[in-house]
């Protein structure tokens, strides 16, 4: 039996304009039937219809760390904290708080996530939620002898996450906690499962250690006895580009995820266009202001025609995984952006990266992304500081 819900503002995302006073129906298990123009005189709830959210990445296995940390303190001071702080809770703790926040996540009109892992223990959550999961088994390892070690222990993480029937692959983590030798060989496994996430030019504490081997990120790598990268000169993503280029040459047809891109520049997305025919640029605004009161350069990234996404990382560098808080904040800092383009950033885009775009991404016949109910919205259907968002199909 089908159902039918209006609205004033309909936003499919297929194309760059909503429809306004226009209806989308489905039927029972969420499959959209039709979308289209209200007939005139039927009712229309106030508000906007969005297909689900894609949170393009999220760290869902932090979630025992919400409001455990210091705002502002640097990258630097960021990995201090996680790594005082991290393993407080069993696993058993963790995965009951995974299961509130995916919960959440859910109600809240996420309909999939790019999820980053380091154990299992966000696994039996994931298997019985209706909310699809890529999982990213990031690794880490400075040390160059440790790298064989490190591989080993995430194909069996793999191993785990296969019996759960997820899907999930290892994947590098940052320029600034791998020696390139496990850099390159979490990517080859990467590369293998056709999707790779990696933390690319999250702060300019990151640059500094691979363009000059300065600043408190290579102090505290020293401090501590662990070897760093090798200072090229270069930015922090080309010096990835060059690691992948170790893997096989470029260029790379998988699915790449660079997630952050807060120091991003014009000759860094010269260089990853060239390489990464598929490459997704994630931005969380939130988690940059937390750590670093910083925010990517959206409007370079626009006037490059780029595949952005949007997500909200961990509960350890935001208050919450409200995907609507990452909305109001771009809206804020830059409202040049129209707001079907802030919702394809949330929804399109991450399912096309995820390679599940016929399913997911907008409200078009056939597809089941879910329908999302926004509301506080202005009289010309754009998101204000007072949207929030609800699941409704």
């Amino acid at each position: 039996m089908s159902k039918r819900i209006s609205a004033e503002y309909v936003y499919t995302l297929e194309s760059d304009e909503p429809i306004i006073r226009g209806y989308v129906e489905y039927d029972e298990d969420g499959t959209i039937l039709g979308v289209g123009k209200s007939p005139e005189g039927e009712e229309v709830i106030e508000g906007a219809l969005v297909p689900g959210f894609v949170n393009a990445h999220c760290h869902l296995e932090l979630s025992h760390l919400h409001r455990k940390f210091r705002k502002g303190t640097g990258m630097a001071g960021f990995i201090d904290q996680i790594n005082e702080l991290r393993d407080w809770a069993s696993d058993e703790v963790k995965t009951e708080l995974v299961r509130q926040w995916m919960d959440k996540l859910w109600k809240d009109g996420v309909s999939a996530v790019a999820d980053i892992s380091n154990d299992a223990s966000s696994f039996p959550v994931k298997k019985e939620s209706p909310v699809y999961t890529r999982t990213f088994l990031e690794v880490f390892g400075t040390e160059p002898q440790d790298c064989d070690d490190v591989m080993a222990s995430v194909r069996k993480l793999q191993d785990v996450a296969r019996e759960y029937g997820i899907d999930a692959a290892p994947t590098p983590h940052s320029c600034y906690t791998m020696s390139p030798q496990l850099l390159s060989a979490s990517s080859a496994a990467g590369l293998e499962s056709g999707w790779l996430s990696y933390h690319s030019q999250e702060s300019q504490e990151e640059e500094d250690l691979l363009m000059d081997g300065t600043g408190a990120m290579a102090e505290n790598r020293r401090k501590a006895g662990m070897s760093t990268p090798p200072v090229t000169g270069q930015s922090s993503l080309k010096y990835f580009l060059d690691r992948l280029a170790a893997v096989k040459p470029a260029p790379h047809q998988e699915h790449i995820l660079l997630v952050h891109n807060v120091t991003l520049k014009q000759d860094d997305i010269d260089a990853a266009k060239k390489s990464l025919p598929n490459v997704f640029w994630a931005i969380c605004p939130l988690s940059n202001i937390f750590i670093h009161n910083a925010l990517p350069p959206v409007q370079l990234m626009r006037d490059n025609g780029l595949e952005i996404c949007l997500g909200t990382d961990s509960l350890s560098s935001n208050d919450d995984l409200d995907m609507m808080a990452e909305l109001r904040c771009l809206r804020e800092y830059f409202p040049q952006v129209p707001t079907s383009e802030l919702f394809r950033w949330a929804s399109a885009n991450g399912a096309k990266f995820l390679g599940r775009q016929d399913v997911l991404g907008t409200l078009a016949e056939g597809k089941r992304p879910g329908i999302v109910l926004v509301t506080g919205l202005d009289g010309n259907g754009n998101i204000t500081g007072g949207s929030r968002s609800e699941r409704i199909v």
